[in-house]
């Protein structure tokens, strides 16, 4: 790491700027401690600059712009090798109707599209449960719609689980310890995710070994259904009838002291040094292999 230059690319400009300065500063700290040369890149739309001598260039950029698939794209025609999942494995996850699709090609489970509550109301391209809401009645459905549309024109509507809510992370090709979160709130929105104090996080969660195998393994199914690689966070709600049904791929999961993937590598045995060391391995192996093929 001492040789390497990583460029971390935080902030962005979608709704959750804040959140990916955060998770960006964490990344810079953690690859400083390693002993990379890293410099921050505040990216505020496709005109950033990178340094000429960028080795790898760290995405901690959440939401529009970081995670579907646009910075990867421009990363990829400048010949700029990145942590994460590549542009079209983005889109897709990003993306929650196509990603509903390509899961259900598979078999693997997501909630049926409904307009009857109760229900889930948001929008179809955005991260971190932005613009979300469980309507229960129909007379919110006018209000959901509109909260779900300031943040984007198309909408998806799914059926409200019952259920436990977990989340596990997948890191390289390995599903980390799973998470159940619980929280006093509605459900787990963005102020739950991201303000201490108001959600708890059980981790390892308190399942059977059988049924933890089988959560982790459907995330890391979830995870290669979608073509994601290096990291990924898979959100999973395990209904009272044992069920288990996907929500969705988080492919740049929050660095934050408050997120959950760095909870869930602390579980492993994996400080954060150790994960973002090895985000970049996985992009420098592959930045060789390409130039050992080419």
């Amino acid at each position: 790491m001492k040789q390497l230059h990583v460029a971390v690319l935080m902030g962005g400009p979608s709704a959750e700027r804040e959140i990916s300065l955060q998770s960006g500063a964490t990344a810079v700290r953690a690859l400083r401690s390693a002993g990379a040369r890293v410099t921050e890149v505040d990216v505020r739309g496709a005109d950033f600059e990178l340094p000429d001598d960028t080795d790898v260039a760290f995405i901690a950029l959440h939401g529009t712009f970081g995670e579907d698939g646009q910075v990867q794209r421009i990363l990829d025609q400048r010949g700029v090798a990145y942590t994460g999942s590549e542009a079209e494995a983005s889109e897709l996850a990003f993306d929650k109707c196509l990603a509903k699709a390509a899961l259900a090609s598979a078999d693997i489970l997501t909630p049926r599209e409904t307009t009857q509550p109760p229900l889930v109301v948001k929008p179809a391209r955005q991260g971190s449960s932005v613009g979300v809401t469980i309507v229960r009645d129909r007379s919110e459905l006018e209000h959901a719609f509109a909260e779900a549309r300031r943040f984007g024109e198309h909408v998806i509507c799914e059926q409200f689980i019952n259920g436990r809510e977990l989340t596990v992370g997948v890191l390289g090709e390995r599903a980390l310890p799973v998470i159940e979160i619980h929280t006093s709130r509605a459900f787990f929105d963005y102020t739950a995710k991201y303000t201490p104090g108001e959600a708890k996080e059980i981790v390892p969660a308190a399942l059977d070994r059988m049924t933890t195998a089988r959560v982790q393994a459907l995330a890391q199914r979830a995870h290669r259904c979608l073509g994601c690689r290096d990291v990924s966070r898979v959100d999973i709600i395990l209904s009272r009838s044992g069920e288990m049904f996907v929500l969705e791929i988080n492919t740049v999961p929050g660095m934050t002291a408050n997120s959950l993937l760095p909870k869930a590598a602390r579980a492993a045995g994996l400080d954060m040094q150790r994960v973002c060391v090895r985000l970049v391995e996985l992009a420098l192996a592959r930045r060789r292999f390409a130039m050992a093929t080419a």
